[in-house]
């Protein structure tokens, strides 16, 4: 049996108050294979009264679960990581099947990563934030209550354990919604779950779309706290729903990241990694280096390179060894990078690679790795998030030219600085309003907090910040 052919099967259950269940309906949603444009599997398409079911189920459990000690709910934690552990080659492999991430990098990145995290709050759940005395007050910190989960399809086990994690350890409770798009490897998630025995309750996953069981989540009274991964759009609505019941909120939105490359750097890999950076996961990655800035005397080089570079970028079958890049989740995402590379075009932009025009897999949901050129820093696809292979390539004049034109978005999520001072990077690094900055291809840290300034949202995941984010603070005075 070839690795493609194992793929996954229908799901008919959510998983409620600690067992499966049978949704309160009889619909169900198809998972397709990006790649083939195949159905996959169903899963069940809950509804409100699901949403019900479950935050009942994890109001119930919250009390005595905040109430378990720290290290009861850390060894919690790490039974979970064993059990998910064990899933890793599943994990990639399902990731791999309902999103198009080539194996490699799905081994590597979405079953890989989100173990990290995991483990890192196994450590973190076991020794807590600590009461701080302030004058006459004791200030401590309490779990926030019921979580409502809502994550994204680009990462789809990566970004439910990155708010799934630190609100257990925090000693929250949870109802998930995953992305109607690549919901299954969620359920491998849960299996796990259930394998290492979590409390009734604690943990709950209901699958649907957005407008019925995401607007349920949002909306709900007896939800504390709305965790929210996504588009910049449906961020909005989501803190408009959590609002009108002054309901706490934590936003990852979307990203329009410019990488800096100076005119010291070392050209030659600020580009290739660059490139590669914008194109990571189809580049449907919140955190892309879509715009890439290149000192005036150095940018024709640049953008030859960056053109080189776009074509050693094999498009096809995600389980085939040799493919670098997979296809876009949909049609219709499909349809919507093609439309802003036509914008790009229409607008002045010079095609450097890819483009619309470019040889195809006969199926699948593909875009060619797109470069272009001469983009203008007002141009629409360097102002707006457009979650495809699609790079452009902006010149600048100095320092200061860099950092206005890295700082004209509204977004504020990520980005990168590439020169042979890093004194002087890092001074630019600090002028670029954004949460999070790499310094000469600076790795990712799963410790450090991840966040965005204005429009790429509120709060902050991973390592202690991530945790902080599922706590009420309290004074206590005496």
């Amino acid at each position: 049996m070839t690795p493609a052919a194992t793929a996954p099967t229908d799901r008919t259950a959510l998983y409620i108050d600690g067992k499966w269940a049978p949704a309160s309906g009889t619909a169900s949603i198809p998972v397709e294979n990006p790649a083939t444009e195949e159905v996959l599997a169903h899963v069940p398409a809950a509804t409100a009264a699901d949403v019900d079911r479950a935050v009942a189920a994890a109001r119930a459990a919250f009390g005595p679960w905040a109430a378990t000690p720290a290290p009861e709910r850390a060894a919690h934690l790490d039974r979970l990581h064993t059990a998910l552990a064990a899933r890793a080659d599943g994990i990639a492999r399902t990731v791999a099947h309902e999103l198009g991430t080539p194996l490699k990098m799905a081994t590597r990145i979405q079953a890989g990563l989100p173990l990290a995290v995991l483990r890192s709050y196994v450590e973190l759940a076991a020794r807590p934030p600590a009461e701080e005395t302030i004058g006459n007050s004791l200030v401590v910190r309490e779990p926030v209550g019921v979580v409502g989960a809502i994550t994204p399809w680009n990462y789809p086990l990566h970004q439910v354990v990155a708010k799934l994690a630190p609100a257990l350890a925090a000693g929250c409770t949870v109802v998930l919604k995953p992305s109607e798009l690549t919901p299954l490897v969620a359920y491998l998630l849960f299996d796990a779950i259930d394998e290492a025995g979590l409390p009734p309750g604690v943990v709950n996953l209901v699958t649907g779309t957005g407008p019925v069981v995401g607007e349920a989540i949002a909306a709900h009274p007896d939800v504390d706290m709305v965790s929210f991964t996504g588009s910049t759009a449906t961020g909005r609505r989501i803190s408009h729903l959590a609002a009108d019941r002054i309901a706490r909120v934590a936003l990852e939105l979307g990203g329009k990241s410019a990488n800096v490359i100076l005119d010291d750097a070392d050209l030659a890999k600020a580009v290739k990694v660059g490139v590669g950076n914008a194109f990571l996961n189809s580049g449907q990655t919140c955190t892309a280096w879509t715009r890439m800035l290149v000192h005036r005397s150095r940018y024709d080089e640049a953008v030859a390179l960056a053109g080189q570079a776009a074509q050693g970028y094999v498009l096809g079958d995600p389980f085939d060894e040799a493919t670098r890049l997979g296809p876009v989740v949909s049609a219709a995402q499909r349809e919507r990078v093609r439309g802003y590379i036509a914008r790009g075009l229409d607008e002045g932009a010079r095609l450097v690679a890819g483009g619309l025009d470019a040889a195809l897999p006969a199926r699948g949901h593909f875009v060619a790795p797109t470069v272009l050129a001469d983009v203008t820093p007002e141009s629409t696809v360097a102002q707006e998030e457009i979650f495809g292979p699609v790079l452009s390539v902006i010149p600048f004049d100095d320092d200061d030219h860099a950092v206005a034109i890295a700082n004209n978005s509204r977004y504020g999520l990520h980005g990168g600085v590439w020169s042979g001072d890093e004194e002087r990077a890092l001074g630019v690094a600090r002028r670029m309003r954004t949460g999070a900055v790499d310094v000469n291809g600076g790795a990712f840290n799963p410790l450090a907090p991840f966040g965005g300034y204005k429009q790429s949202g509120i709060g902050r995941e991973l390592g202690v910040h991530g945790l902080v984010e599922f706590l009420q603070t309290k004074a206590i005075q005496r």
